[in-house]
């Protein structure tokens, strides 16, 4: 199969809108006594509030059914490891069973899973009018890393599971888990297409698919919720005066990406932005806005990276930079250093020049550069008083995360473009479009990058973090006036560039229609020390056709994934 692209249209962002709903104490019972605790988890659906009101927007129809449903976890977690070995092999899902110190897997039905969104019709939900007539039937896909919150006191303080499902499309391994003690939101955030319900009052009924009831031993007891329907307008009271004012979040796991207006209601489901800060619970937060959604025209959105955020899931701290530049001589001990990788470029969509260069055609692209490990690449900026490059320098660590080497590594420059606006470090990658036969057509303009871990590529590789540091943008790329800055690209996560940036793209305008490989070269230079300097390269097949002004792009799936 094959997937082919025109033109980009414009587009206006669905807007999602959510409720705030909290999992308060005493919905479940007290914990088990820890001598009694099982090894696997007893899971329940529970509602947390016998009612919600949902907003629909006369301006973008459509209601999203964020019912305040949980499934909880008591006496174990409930854990799974998704991989697969190659883009040629299925997704395999497996349930983690942790026993003391024993681990068993127990495998999934063939099949059942196929991608690392999450279980795909987990719950089914059943809305009914006022008058009992049947409304709307549909099934939800359930990330069990839509962390919520605690459901008792002696639980965990922070869960250890990711805080979301990743949907890049080229993802190759994944955790997930709902900790022990904790509640999961079932609603399905950005993955779920808004329902149409006119204002007025509602009954929903929710309950966990037959075949997973039977998979995970998960009682058949449904949660109703009265549910009340308000329609309201952006332009009203409430409306884009409230909404618009808090600006917009970066769209999808693209970290590096355009903008998306968040949910015009508060922040605290999977249908808006969420933020982990250390205080209180987690917000039931799904995955940001899916690649997939993206593709059809994000030119229309305003571009840039929101200050403290890169892919609208998550906020966190960045680490901190060393105030001082390295002393001592550059050494590169023999220690575990990081292994860059490329993933086939996706997101793949003809674009114009628009008013600054009318009459150009581009094929743009989304890139992705990862980190298998076993270390993290840590690299720091320094800037000389009054000069405009900083002077970068590589970290490397032993197994207690003693610094004890460094190696100068090239310069960071400041991106004054829109859509940047932070310090890049150079020659971190390089992008090519190859002729069929894979000599070079165009090289795209762009070298230089800000590294943040925007992707959860791998979670399963050796020494993967699952909750990576530097997913703030504000601070690990700095501001123009900065000092110096610390760009970390973690184990098992990797850094998107999407399609909608300056210099992610090709002038295709004088080519010939024909193959073409998009080439995604991590380290051109070979300027990072790595594990492996063989596995930098990821080629992706496209086919150009149309004519000057109407071109068109058709992307071949690669191996069994079919999406551009």
């Amino acid at each position: 199969m094959m997937t082919t692209s025109h033109r980009a249209r414009l587009w206006r962002p669905a807007l999602a809108v959510a409720a705030a709903i909290a999992v308060t104490a005493g919905v479940v019972a007290a914990a088990p006594d820890a001598k009694k605790q099982q090894s696997t988890p007893k899971l329940s659906l529970i509602a947390a509030s016998t009612s919600v009101t949902l907003t629909s927007w006369k301006e973008d129809p459509g209601v999203y059914l964020d019912l305040g449903t949980y499934l909880t976890a008591e006496n174990a977690p409930f854990e799974f490891k998704v991989t697969r070995k190659s883009y040629k092999d299925p997704v395999v899902a497996q349930q983690v069973i942790r026993e003391g110190k024993t681990v068993r897997t127990k495998t999934l039905p063939k099949g059942l899973v196929k991608d690392f969104s999450g279980l795909p019709d987990f719950v089914e939900v059943t809305i009914t009018d006022a008058a009992g007539k049947k409304v709307l039937s549909k099934s939800e896909a359930f990330c069990p890393n839509n962390a919520s919150g605690r459901i008792r006191p002696d639980a965990p303080a922070q869960s250890k599971y990711p805080q979301s499902c990743p949907v890049n499309p080229f993802t190759l391994g994944s955790v997930w888990g709902v900790e022990n003690g904790w509640a999961s939101n079932t609603y399905a955030g950005y993955y779920s297409a808004p329902v149409k319900l006119k204002a007025g009052k509602y009954t929903a009924k929710v309950s966990v698919a037959k075949r997973y009831r039977d998979l995970f031993g998960i009682a058949d007891k449904p949660q109703t919720v009265k549910v009340t329907v308000r329609e309201q307008s952006m332009e009203g009271p409430g409306g884009s005066g409230g909404a618009a004012k808090h600006g917009a979040h970066a769209a999808g796991h693209s970290g590096h990406g355009a903008m998306r207006m968040p949910a015009p209601a508060a922040a605290t489901s999977g249908a808006g932005p969420s933020y982990n800060v250390g205080h209180g619970p987690y917000t039931p937060a799904p995955p940001a806005l899916p690649w997939a959604l993206k593709k059809a025209g994000l030119r229309a959105a305003d571009l840039g990276d929101r200050s403290g955020q890169t892919d609208g899931s998550r906020k966190a701290p960045a680490e901190k930079a060393n105030a001082k530049r390295p002393t001592g001589r550059a050494t590169v001990p023999d220690v575990p250093k990081p292994d860059l990788r490329s993933l086939p470029a996706y997101g793949i969509t003809i674009s114009d020049g628009g008013n600054d260069v009318p009459g150009k055609d581009y094929l743009a692209f989304s890139a992705n550069v990862w980190n298998a490990g076993p270390a993290k690449l840590v690299v720091d900026g320094f800037r000389s008083p009054g000069k405009k490059l900083m002077d970068a320098y590589q970290y490397f660590y032993d197994a207690k995360g003693k610094q004890v080497g460094y190696t100068p590594t090239g310069t960071m420059e400041w991106d004054p473009r829109p859509g940047h606006e932070h310090w890049h470090f150079t020659d971190f990658a390089s992008y090519r479009l190859l002729k069929a036969d894979k000599k070079e057509a165009v090289r795209s303009g762009k070298e230089a990058f800000c590294l943040a871990n925007t992707d959860a590529v791998d979670y399963t590789v050796k020494n993967a973090n699952w909750s990576p540091d530097n997913t703030d943008l504000s601070t690990a790329c700095g501001q123009e006036n900065s000092i110096s800055v610390r760009e970390v690209l973690d184990v098992g996560s990797g850094d998107t560039y999407s399609q909608d940036l300056p210099g992610q793209s090709f002038d295709i305008t004088s080519l010939p229609n024909g193959t073409y490989y998009i080439q995604v070269l991590a380290n051109p230079e070979k300027r990072l020390k790595e594990t492996n300097l063989n596995n930098n390269s990821a080629l992706r097949k496209v086919v150009l056709g149309g004519r000057p002004g109407a071109r068109t792009v058709t992307v071949p799936a690669h191996d069994l994934v079919n999406a551009n």
